[in-house]
């Protein structure tokens, strides 16, 4: 994290302190490490832990804030967030909307509301080409893009082709010793491979992008709005420990 190239997620269930220097994003533990919300607290205790981190931590390392949201589900999840949006804003933070299976549907995106386009969603949906087109408009409207769920280098891989900004997961929760090695590798190799989109370097340098959940890693290469940097692919230490978010566009924390 010190090196810039993972940043720590976190969440109002988790609790783990943000390492000094550190960038961080805020998930809202609306999927949560269970899959199923079991630790939202609700909308008022949410926003309430958010405003706190934020005074705490400070807007400017913050990378972005999601909105509340229903997983897999692009009518409820726009109907959730739309009040909370612009409220985010007003903490000095990027608001990132989540994407869900669906929200292709003319009207179940709110692109001027929104800083940052969060992949979520089942998994068939958020490898897909729907979410591939969303991710490169995002891009072209000057939108960060972020994947959550992102374990594996294939994954990685394939948040570095849509263009994110940002990735998280578990990874790093299951193992850190072991597997920071391997992701710091993963990230070496988008940092070192051409891009068939032009240049070795398509998304800026790495950087780092935090998360949340039970400490989150991702790893970071572009910025989103008003950030500085921006992260790949994020990956979890376990709950209490710091966590990192590499960046690919920018990937990185647990998510959906």
């Amino acid at each position: 994290m010190s090196a810039g190239r993972l940043g720590c997620m976190t969440t109002p269930a988790q609790g783990s302190r943000i390492p000094e220097g550190a960038l961080y994003a805020c998930d809202n533990s609306k999927f949560g490490s269970d899959g199923k919300g079991r630790y939202w607290p609700g909308a008022e205790a949410w926003f309430a832990w958010l405003s706190r981190t934020v005074e705490r931590y400070g807007p400017d390392r913050c990378l972005w804030a999601l909105a509340p949201d229903q997983p897999f589900d692009a009518t409820g999840t726009l109907t959730e967030s739309l009040p909370w949006l612009a409220r985010i804003r007003e903490l000095g933070v990027p608001a990132a909307f989540a994407a869900q299976d669906g929200c292709d549907q003319p009207g179940l995106l709110p692109w001027d509301s929104f800083d940052v386009l969060f992949l979520a969603g089942s998994t068939e949906w958020k490898l897909g080409p729907v979410a591939e087109r969303l991710a490169r408009e995002a891009k072209a409207r000057g939108k960060g893009v972020h994947m959550g769920r992102v374990n594996s280098r294939s994954r990685l891989k394939i948040a570095e082709w849509f263009g994110c900004d940002s990735a998280d997961g578990t990874y790093l929760a299951y193992g850190p010793d072991k597997n920071l090695p391997k992701l710091l590798k993963w990230l070496d190799e988008l940092d070192g491979t051409p891009s068939l989109l032009g240049g070795t370097h398509p998304f800026g340098a790495p950087d780092a992008v935090p998360r949340t959940s039970p400490a989150h890693e991702a790893s970071r290469r572009r910025a989103p709005p008003r950030q500085a940097s921006a992260a790949r692919g994020q990956v979890s230490p376990p709950a209490g420990t710091p966590a990192a978010v590499p960046r690919a566009g920018h990937p990185g924390t647990r998510t959906r």
